[in-house]
């Protein structure tokens, strides 16, 4: 998964191997240069250096030069020093660079795929949960692989070459020093299963902890009209106190494997400068040698100390990328191999709406819809009524291709199309729907009515807020269509979010128009008002009415009763007040107490 994220900035990540390459070859060499001097300058051994370096000494003066004037090699390691600085400044260039475009991939990729994915996942899965994946994980991953693996690699070259400059001055000394290496692998390796599965329980409880406060801010209104700020207050404290808890253990373990690998290095330092001495004073190892020794030997030691911090962000980033793995591995929605095209699904969305013999149930649940088949004419208007959970809204989540019907299940079709034929892109532009509770962007009146065509005129979006009885009620804002919509839509009431719904689908010209109880929050009297402006405006578009209101449903051309799942009663409003079954009763009930 890394590879595919790594897609676009890879000329980035070479980069910041190559610059580590020579930084770490150049930090190398200062240790040489101060070897050298000590010995070839200062003391009077032989130069001990490539043939080219001799050459270039001897010509520039040899040892007796150097040793009247020192501030040459100071020169040399300054010159070294600078060129180490450029380095390790285009090292940390190429590196954020890397992050950046790392982040910004992986933000990209997962917005993109979770937009694809099939609307039952979403309906499985916390929001604050799939926020903490697509924020601090992916973070966590970016720190990772832009900083902890890239070290990994700088630690692989500096063990290398450490401990290749330290064998050609000692060997004995270097196996000595060498040591501690396999130590601290294999202790590593014992912590690294502990300290992952222990973070990823932490991991999985900031998720409910992001989901609690994730509610809290979305339902701000309904927490304070019940009264439950402080029942929601010790909620979140209680996960809080869990989380931290959960850290806290995680952070002992921690401290336990660092603190191990601190005493390790310890002693092999302590053991390396009391030996590396002993061999000084026994002439097996020159002054110069010994200080360059001694500094390679801390190249040596740092990796191994850094390695406790590479396994922690090991263990945190392995969980990381399991839970980002998880969204990119989840199936999106997929069209039939070989779709009809976007013009025949237009052209049989203007024809016949057909459910045939159409049987539902969500995963793992019980039947929602048993065998329901009813027919919708071109241009006409269905009302359906039923009580909650009879599978009316359900209908529509199938006929839009929310949710998918498994085959064996019976068959939705457009104007003779099976609607599995179909790009569910194609058939969701063909179909307007108006929900119960209306989602609104935290954008202006007037791009929430425009939201499918941004380049709409204002005389197009007033006609469309005209007809859902809502322009007047935007004209009294004081910015207008340019009065900002809060969060949510809480800056507008009930009734106005679903007019301000309904001028948006009415925007889309849609051949099939969806109103999910979606004058549930206006007045007998707005209703009745937008369903004569509805009336006179649809043309030939096919409409769906789903509603609790007889008066919504009285001017449909054609009526479905739904209970537990199937149609136990239709025809014409007429017909069914006739019958004297489930819809004379609402009818009388609800008629009776408008009277009364």
């Amino acid at each position: 998964m890394l590879l595919h994220f790594l897609q676009g900035c890879k000329s980035y990540f070479a980069c910041t191997l190559l610059a580590s390459f020579f930084v770490t070859r150049l930090e190398m060499l200062i240790p040489q240069v101060i070897r050298q001097t000590v010995d070839a300058v200062i003391g009077s051994g032989e130069l001990n250096a490539p043939e080219p370096v001799r050459r270039w000494f001897f010509s520039a003066g040899g040892a007796a030069f150097f040793r009247n004037n020192l501030w040459a090699i100071a020169l040399i390691i300054l010159v070294m020093a600078f060129f180490l600085m450029v380095l390790i400044y285009l090292r940390g260039l190429a590196s954020s660079l890397f992050a950046e475009k790392l982040k910004q991939k992986m933000r990209e990729d997962l917005f993109y795929h979770i937009q694809r994915l099939p609307y039952a996942w979403h309906q499985e899965n916390n929001t604050g949960d799939i926020i903490q994946r697509c924020t601090s994980d992916v973070e966590r991953v970016r720190t990772f692989v832009s900083e902890q693996m890239i070290s990994i690699v700088r630690i692989v070259i500096m063990v290398i070459m450490s401990l290749a400059f330290m064998f050609m001055m000692n060997p004995r000394l270097t196996l000595i020093a060498a040591i501690a290496a396999p130590i601290v692998v294999a202790y590593s390796v014992v912590f690294y299963g502990k300290i992952r599965s222990r973070f990823e329980v932490c991991d999985e409880n900031e998720g409910i902890l992001s989901t609690i406060v994730q509610e809290n801010l979305t339902g701000v209104r309904v927490v304070r009209a019940f009264g439950r700020e402080e029942f929601e207050r010790e909620r979140f404290e209680k996960q809080n106190t869990y989380y931290t808890g959960l850290w806290i253990h995680l952070i002992k373990l921690l401290s336990a494997f660092w603190s191990v690998s601190d005493f390790i290095s310890g002693l092999q330092i302590l053991l390396v400068l009391v030996l590396g001495s002993l061999f000084c004073v026994r002439g097996e190892l020159t002054a110069g040698e010994y200080i360059a020794f001694i500094s390679y030997n801390g190249m040596l030691i740092w990796p191994v100390r850094f390695l406790g911090r590479v396994i922690s962000e090991m263990s945190k980033a392995g969980v990381s990328i399991d839970r980002i793995r998880y969204i990119m591995n989840s199936e999106p929605e997929h069209d039939c191999p070989d779709p009809v095209s976007r013009e025949q699904t237009e052209q049989a969305a203007h024809g016949d709406i057909v459910f045939d013999h159409v049987s539902f149930a969500y995963e793992n649940g019980k039947d929602i819809l048993k065998d329901v088949s009813f027919k919708v004419k071109a241009g006409t208007t269905l009302g359906i009524l039923g009580s909650t959970g009879s599978g009316k809204t359900t209908l529509m989540h199938l006929l839009n291709r929310l949710y998918e019907l498994p085959p064996g299940n019976g068959s939705i079709t457009l104007g003779g199309v099976n609607i599995a034929d179909m790009r569910a892109q194609d058939l969701r532009n063909c179909i307007g729907m108006v929900l119960q509770e209306p989602f609104l962007f935290s954008r202006t009146i007037g791009e929430n009515i425009s939201i499918r065509n941004h380049s709409l005129p204002i005389d197009e979006i007033r006609r469309a807020a005209g007809i859902a009885c809502v322009d007047e009620s935007i004209t009294e804002f004081k910015e207008g269509y340019d009065t900002m919509v809060g969060e949510r839509g809480v800056t507008l009431s009930g009734g106005q979010k679903q007019r301000v719904a309904i001028a948006r689908m009415l925007t889309q010209k849609s051949p099939i128009m969806v109103f999910d109880d979606s004058l549930s929050a206006v007045d007998s009297e707005t209703d009745a008002k937008i369903r004569q402006q509805l009336h006179q405006s649809l043309g030939q578009s096919t409409v769906i009415l789903i509603s609790h209101r007889i008066t919504t449903l009285m001017q449909a051309d054609y009526i479905l009763v739904l209970d537990k799942g199937q149609i136990i009663e239709e025809g014409t409003p007429k017909e069914l007040e006739s019958k004297g079954g489930m819809y004379r009763q609402i009818y009388d009930i609800q008629l009776g107490y408008a009277e009364i």
